[in-house]
């Protein structure tokens, strides 16, 4: 039985969207977080891009003393090799694959679909899009890493190995270090994604030159 879509900020264009770019936030967030750079990446109108941002469902958070906050999935420890839970990870890729699904039956074609995520919910566009059984416009995948890589060589589908993948990250990012998110780059890249990496002089954020460059990527992949 499908169960209910994620809920989510939206934000449309002025004219019928023909375009979707669904962003997930990172722990703790909501989908109101990022939802203010829409209008910061000053997409010109002719692209008739929806923007979603779902919100993921609170949990139990065991590093944070099992406080309740919004996540995608719990974080049992720091440990590089296994701070994502698997089985969370793939209960919300789940559930964003649904949320995919929705837009496709709406009208959207799925080549006309970015999936982009910042920390927790990059790690989701990162086990998701390579899973994927249809093919995206692309995977933005900011300040982030990949849950559990070993296992991507033997459950990657072909559709999306050429589907441009944007990976971004600070160089001074202390809660996602930066060798994190080169070692999921490395590992798309070397299971033959078509990923390529950028990094700025920033922290565990977002900033205006990474705006301007997620935005000239978008209109190249939208176009």
């Amino acid at each position: 039985m499908t169960q209910q879509l994620l809920p989510c900020v939206e934000i449309n264009p002025t004219a019928a969207p023909d375009a979707c770019v669904i962003w997930l936030h990172g722990l703790g967030d909501s989908g109101h977080g990022f939802a203010p750079i829409v209008p910061e990446l000053k997409l010109p109108e002719s692209l008739s891009v929806k923007f979603l941002f779902p919100h993921a469902p609170e949990r139990p958070i065991t590093i944070n003393n099992g406080m309740r906050m919004r996540a995608w999935y719990d974080i049992k420890s720091l440990d590089f090799e296994s701070r994502a839970d698997l089985e969370g990870v793939k209960a919300s890729a789940e559930q964003v694959e649904q949320l995919i699904e929705a837009q496709i039956e709406s009208g959207i074609p799925s080549e006309r679909i970015i999936l982009a995520g910042f920390s927790q919910g990059g790690v989701i566009a990162l086990h998701l899009a390579p899973r994927f059984a249809h093919k995206l416009a692309g995977v933005l995948a900011l300040s982030t890493y990949m849950c559990e890589p070993s296992l991507l060589s033997n459950e990657a589908k072909d559709i999306n190995r050429d589907t441009p993948i944007m990976m971004a990250h600070g160089e001074q990012d202390e809660v996602v270090p930066v060798f994190m998110g080169n070692a999921a780059f490395k590992t798309l890249s070397e299971c033959g994604f078509n990923a390529t990496w950028q990094t700025y002089t920033m922290q565990h954020n977002v900033c205006m030159q990474e705006l301007n460059d997620i935005s000239a990527w978008l209109q190249t992949r939208l176009k």
